[in-house]
């Protein structure tokens, strides 16, 4: 390669790594008006990474010391993001432990999962996705440690203790969420669970969130006018935390899992996880650890979480 290339190559290496450093650093400003662009980048942002990678095997095999340099760019970048996710931040202290999970409409052995999340030792079992066969097998499996229970459409609450006050949330045509008072040893906790619209990713369409993001706000209306100060609200989002266009929900509550737990927590799909769309977020609580639990034959993993009241 001669010179001329070289430093050809060593321009435009030192021009992607700003612009890639760029990219991830405004990844607020992404404009979804076409194809719901800023929420796809918003929701793969933690494998941004990658690309900081692939910057740096390419500077390295080009010999290009500008365009090496400029791969700290967007590392610095990536750090300043995702550096916290990776300290693990999980402690003990909590006393009401939850567990959510989309349990898959489709799940072949849905008695194998409800198991598996009663072996869990959650207080509250949020799920989502439970069809309407499957919810007599949930009833029964769960009965012995969960004596209280209520479903509405295919979202279900199992707890310990007392659930008052339930009532379907109505965010979309067809029940997808419900709300709870917990009569917990420590009181009263507001325990919504959720299973937003979902999207696809569509060749003409892009990244269909529409009528997910018109959950999601009906949702924090719900949540915004709740009159207990302590709330929970767990489910699928269909979404990750860094999405800014669930920002009106997101936004007044914080996250069990960037607060309290250890890496990045992805949940789908199940066999080989890469984002993070369910989700454990609270108001007025204290988490204390967060954590994804193992398969149980769904989808979906399930979210893990330990408040202290």
């Amino acid at each position: 390669m001669n010179a001329g290339s070289t430093r050809t190559t060593g321009r435009a290496g030192v021009v992607v790594a700003l612009g890639w450093a760029g990219l991830m650093a405004g990844h607020a400003l992404v404009p979804n008006g076409i194809w719901r662009l800023g929420s796809l980048w918003e929701t793969v942002l933690p494998w941004s990474g990658a690309g900081v990678v692939l910057l740096l095997a390419v500077a390295v095999v080009r010999r290009s010391v500008p365009a090496a340099v400029a791969v700290l760019a967007p590392a610095l970048v990536w750090a300043a993001l995702f550096a916290p996710a990776l300290v693990d931040k999980r402690a003990g202290g909590g006393n009401l432990t939850v567990v959510s999970q989309n349990v898959n409409e489709e799940n072949p052995d849905p008695g194998r999962t409800a198991r598996a999340l009663a072996a869990s030792g959650a207080d509250v079992l949020a799920v989502e996705e439970l069809a309407s066969r499957a919810q007599e097998v949930f009833r029964r499996e769960l009965a012995a440690a969960y004596p209280y229970a209520e479903v509405r459409g295919g979202v279900g609450l199992w707890s310990r203790y007392p659930l008052e006050e339930v009532e379907p949330v109505e965010i979309m045509p067809w029940t997808r969420a419900l709300r709870a008072t917990v009569r917990t040893p420590q009181g009263p906790v507001a325990v919504y669970a959720a299973h937003l619209a979902s999207v696809r990713v569509h060749p003409a369409a892009g990244f269909t969130t529409a009528r997910r993001d018109e959950a999601a706000a009906r949702l924090a209306g719900a949540v915004r006018a709740e009159r207990l100060p302590r709330v929970v609200v767990l489910g699928d989002f269909n979404g990750s935390v860094d999405d800014s266009a669930l920002d009106v929900l997101t936004g007044p509550l914080r996250s069990a899992q960037r607060e309290a737990g250890d890496g990045f927590g992805f949940t789908w799909p199940a066999s080989f996880p890469v984002v993070r769309i369910d989700q454990v977020l609270v108001r007025g609580v204290v988490p204390r650890a967060a954590w994804t639990l193992p398969g149980t034959g769904s989808d979906h993993l399930p979210v893990a979480a330990a408040l202290r009241l």
